[in-house]
């Protein structure tokens, strides 16, 4: 790219992580540098929720950045930044997961729907049978319970409310990163609601875990 086009003269102007990209494409790789530094935080969060492993998580994150660096000259500033490198962790990700899947096809496992992901709600409800004891949980216990319930979701619905709920990216955004339309992702976010208040129904109830105007 030796010059901006018109597109990328007002994307830069609007969304100053653009501007760093399009300096990327001139192999600037201080710009490169700032940008990795502002989104591996962000990527290795979202990335950490969707594939459940932290060290995987870390992996993904480098093959996401190494993309972004092989696809620099061919960058066009059609969208945020954000947006694009989300699109690029998303493939990631699914490519992943589904690489996964493939390894353990072997094994016999639990059933596992469209709507939830390996854990399942018998797993999630213990503390209505007794075999928890009915106290409250103190803040580092309640956020693994709800750790515990995203990773419940699916990778999709993982990958939806990790965009919408951590890093803000509006509805369009979300589809754009994603490949799906915007109704889709309404839907997705939707069902990701109604499943996680569904996992965590018995530990509200039963006041192991603070209501609405508590913490978590």
């Amino acid at each position: 790219m030796s010059d901006y086009s018109e597109l990328g003269k007002a994307s830069a102007k609007t969304d100053p992580d653009v501007a760093l990209m399009l300096r990327v494409a001139k192999d600037d790789t201080l710009a490169y540098q700032e940008l990795l530094v502002k989104y591996e935080p962000r990527l290795r969060r979202v990335l950490r929720q969707v594939v459940n492993s932290e060290s995987q998580a870390e992996d993904l994150v480098q093959d996401v950045f190494l993309r972004v660096w092989r696809a620099r000259a061919r960058y066009q500033p059609a969208a945020k930044f954000s947006t694009w490198i989300f699109h690029i962790a998303h493939n990631v990700a699914s490519n992943a997961l589904r690489d996964g899947r493939r390894r353990k096809e072997f094994q016999t496992s639990g059933s596992e729907d469209d709507e939830m992901g390996p854990v399942g709600l018998e797993q999630m409800a213990m503390a209505t049978t007794g075999v928890m004891p009915v106290r409250r949980m103190d803040k580092a216990e309640r956020a693994e319970m709800v750790r515990m319930a995203i990773e419940a979701l699916n990778e999709r619905q993982r990958m939806a409310l990790m965009l919408c709920k951590f890093e803000g990216l509006s509805y369009q955004e979300i589809a754009e990163s994603m490949g799906l339309s915007v109704q889709a992702v309404k839907s997705l976010l939707s069902r990701a609601r109604v499943n996680l208040k569904t996992l965590l129904e018995p530990y509200l109830s039963s006041g192991l875990l603070p209501g609405e105007s508590g913490e978590g």
